[in-house]
Formats: structure tokens, sequence, C-alpha cells
């Protein structure tokens, strides 16, 4: 799913760019996600890797053997699924964030609710992710 395959070269000109500028909006998506409560990281890291497999084999390879990013990505291939503790992990990352936000904040009841639902959405799918 991550190399280019014979049917699948690595493209040029145009499409190169075009790749790589997605590449970029969903790598810096699935560090926002990271970061945000409510924003899945996960599908936005194997978007980033399906884009650069297709752009940049290397910049690619170099993603894969990320600390960070590295062994969510490597799982997702060898396993199409994530690992339990880093479920665990992003699940409670979610819950003290939101947490902290709606303790700290000074918004309205409306705004609370909303960032509660959206950080939920985030858990459903975080534990609708197949786990190896």
């Amino acid at each position: 799913m991550h190399s280019p395959s014979p049917d699948r070269p690595v493209l040029t000109g145009w499409k190169k760019l075009i790749l790589l500028v997605l590449a970029g909006l969903s790598f810096v998506l699935g560090v926002l996600g990271a970061i945000l409560p409510g924003l899945p990281t996960t599908p936005f890291l194997l978007l980033t890797s399906f884009f650069l497999a297709r752009s940049s084999p290397r910049v690619n390879a170099a993603l894969l053997r990320s600390r960070f990013f590295g062994p969510i990505l490597t799982d997702w291939q060898e396993h199409r699924g994530v690992r339990k503790d880093v479920k665990i992990q992003a699940i409670a990352c979610v819950v003290l964030a939101v947490a902290a936000a709606v303790y700290f904040s000074p918004s309205s009841l409306a705004l609370r609710l909303t960032v509660i639902l959206l950080a939920s959405t985030g858990v459903a799918v975080i534990l609708r992710l197949p786990t190896t």
C-alpha cells in the first residue's frame, strides 16, 4: 500500500507536486490531530504515507522511520490495525485535553458542549479502528 508498485510508478511533474501538497496538508492535519481533541491523527498519517509513496518514496521511508509516527504507520501496514496501548494513550490525551478546555475555558455552554461532542466523535473513531 505504501510503496510504489510496477503498475503505480512514482509520479513526476504536476501530479507529483499535487501529491506532495496533499501529503503536506494531511501531515499538518495529522500533527494537529495529535494535539487537538476531536481531530484524528491516524487517518491523516495514513493519507500522508499514501501520497508520499507515490510522490516521494524517500520522504515516505523517513516518515516510516519516525519515532512518533512510524510505529502507527507500520502497525497499519503490517496488521491493518492500531495497538491497544496507542488507542488508550490517544483516548487519555483526548479526555485530558477536553477536560482542561472545558474546565478552564470561559466560553459558553454551547461551545463547551460542541467541544465535548467533537471529542466524543474522535474517541469513537479511535475505538472503531481495528486493534492489533
